[in-house]
């Protein structure tokens, strides 16, 4: 279970391990934190841009992440019934056979409302 940590907005800067941008597209429009959207563990992460590729033979193949999957989000706090994503959740990236890519990386969040 991970530590309490910044809670995951729309606007927190999310990538794969290899620095390709994830995005979030929520539902919820509700609950704010720097006036943008908290993001919850239902939410949809695409990921746009992965470069990875996998030695294939003599060549390679392409293996892209193309979403974020989040494993375990906050243990307390909840928004429309949804656990909210932490900075320290845990999540893996993915390709489109899902295939395991490694863990997001997150950047940049709001550093005013903290949850467990």
């Amino acid at each position: 279970m991970p530590g309490p940590g910044p809670a995951l907005h729309v606007g927190a800067v999310v990538s794969c391990p290899h620095g390709a941008p994830a995005t979030v597209v929520t539902a919820n429009a509700r609950v704010l934190v720097s006036g943008q959207p908290v993001t919850v563990v239902a939410d949809v992460h695409p990921v746009a841009g992965c470069p990875f590729q996998i030695p294939v033979g003599a060549g390679t193949k392409p293996q892209p992440c193309v979403q974020v999957r989040w494993l375990v989000p906050a243990a307390r706090v909840t928004v429309m019934g949804q656990p909210v994503l932490t900075a320290t959740s845990t999540g893996l990236c993915q390709s489109v056979e899902q295939i395991p890519q490694g863990a997001p990386v997150v950047g940049v969040v709001q550093p005013r409302v903290v949850v467990t």
